[in-house]
């Protein structure tokens, strides 16, 4: 499900004070990184995602690989840092989004 701009917006708000908490380096995204992220926005929902290589294609095509690895959705790219979220059904506390 696409987000509107308004959710987008409402979630740039929300991950304003989050800190990377996913770092994907120089080797890449190995399997190792991507068992931490599936974990990580799982649990929750909304995370920077900070990936440090050289070249600014291969750092898209880490982003668009890691949007690709199931339902997740960019709000927000700047630089090497990327704001990534993925709704979890089963979650208790869960990111309402404005309609």
């Amino acid at each position: 499900m696409p987000l509107i701009e308004s959710q987008k917006k409402y979630l740039r708000g929300l991950g304003h004070h989050l800190k990377p908490v996913v770092m994907i380096a120089e080797s890449g995204l190995t399997d190792s990184a991507l068992q931490e992220f599936e974990s990580t926005i799982a649990h929750h929902e909304l995370i920077k995602v900070s990936v440090r290589v050289g070249d600014r294609a291969v750092r898209a095509g880490i982003i668009e690989s890691l949007c690709a690895s199931g339902p997740v959705e960019l709000v927000q790219r700047i630089g090497n840092i990327a704001l990534l979220y993925r709704a979890n059904p089963q979650k208790k506390k869960r990111i309402n989004l404005p309609n």
